[in-house]
This record gives structure tokens, sequence and C-alpha cells, in this order.
């Protein structure tokens, strides 16, 4: 059995997953991969874990960058958890590129490269949006691209953290990454 609650941010609601002790999931509403870890049945449910969940959002939503993060079980392949566990060591208030964690994972790995593709595929399937900053991530070009929440949050959220955004661009669909 899964536990979910939710959390209403400023930029809609969130629904959060829980095994009772760790974070399992976070998302916005109807994201894209929305509940894409989820199992049958879920149940809402108040728990310490999404207490603390919600305490981290409301700091972050503040402007602020949290100075804890609440248990988490990342559910996903070998390869998806080694490109979230990356993910978390973006600092608040900085980007990486796609390009940037496919080098990082091919070192840790004793790889002589690896495909940015394959590392965004591993970004967009990230369970634990905001937690795992999926929205910190830019293309190699400057493109703020591919965000599962949509592009109007991804740049909502950037902006939350003071990042400077006029060396960015939205992509259109003739942009290359």
């Amino acid at each position: 059995m899964e536990y979910i609650d939710y959390y209403h941010s400023p930029l809609g609601k969130i629904v959060l997953a829980s095994d009772t002790t760790s974070l399992t999931g976070l998302w916005f509403e109807n994201q894209k991969y929305f509940g894409s870890t989820l199992t049958e049945p879920t149940e809402q449910r108040q728990l310490p874990i999404f207490e603390q969940t919600k305490q981290w959002l409301t700091i972050y939503f503040s402007g602020k960058a949290p100075d804890f993060s609440p248990a988490l079980s990342l559910k996903g392949t070998n390869f998806r958890k080694a490109v979230w566990e990356i993910m978390l060591t973006i600092p608040f208030g900085q980007t990486m590129t796609y390009k940037a964690i496919a080098e990082k994972y091919a070192k840790r790995n004793g790889l002589s490269q690896m495909s940015a593709h394959a590392i965004g595929n591993a970004v967009s399937h990230n369970p634990i949006s905001l937690i795992i900053p999926c929205h910190r991530i830019v293309g190699t070009n400057g493109s703020l691209t591919g965000y599962a929440g949509g592009l109007d949050k991804k740049v909502q959220l950037l902006t939350l953290e003071k990042i400077d955004l006029s060396t960015f661009f939205v992509p259109t669909k003739k942009t290359a990454l």
C-alpha cells in the first residue's frame, strides 16, 4: 500500500506519495508521467514524511533553499537512480546541462562517454520533482528544454531561485538540443 497527500503550491496542486517512511513521489497534478511510480491501491493519509515534505516545500516556495531533505526512496532502474543522484547535487539557484550530467555519469561508471539523450530520458522520468531538481537541467546550447511539469512552471521555478534567465531561451521545434 502506498499513501498520498496533497500540497497546494503557488504553481498548482502537488501530489505526494510515500511508503510510510520515505517519499516515493512528488508530482504537479497531471504533469507528464504523473504517478508513474505509484502502485495500487493508494490511500490518502497524514504521515510524518508528508509533514516534513510540506515544510520543505513551504521553505522552497518562499524563495529559500531548504537546509534538509525528506527521506527519499527512489523507484526506477539503476541507470535512472544514478542520474537522479547526480541531479541531487545541483545547488539551489544553479543549473546543469544534460551534457554535464552525462559526463559525470560516464566518469563515475568508467565510461568514455554517455548519451545526453539517455540522460534526458532519465531526467524526464524523475518521480520526485523539485526535491530532485529536474527543473535545473538545461540544454547545452542554453535552451530551457524539457520539464514534465511544463516549461511555464520551469521558468517560474528558476525565477523563484533567482537564476538569471536572460542567457536562456525556450526552444522551438526546429531548435536542436
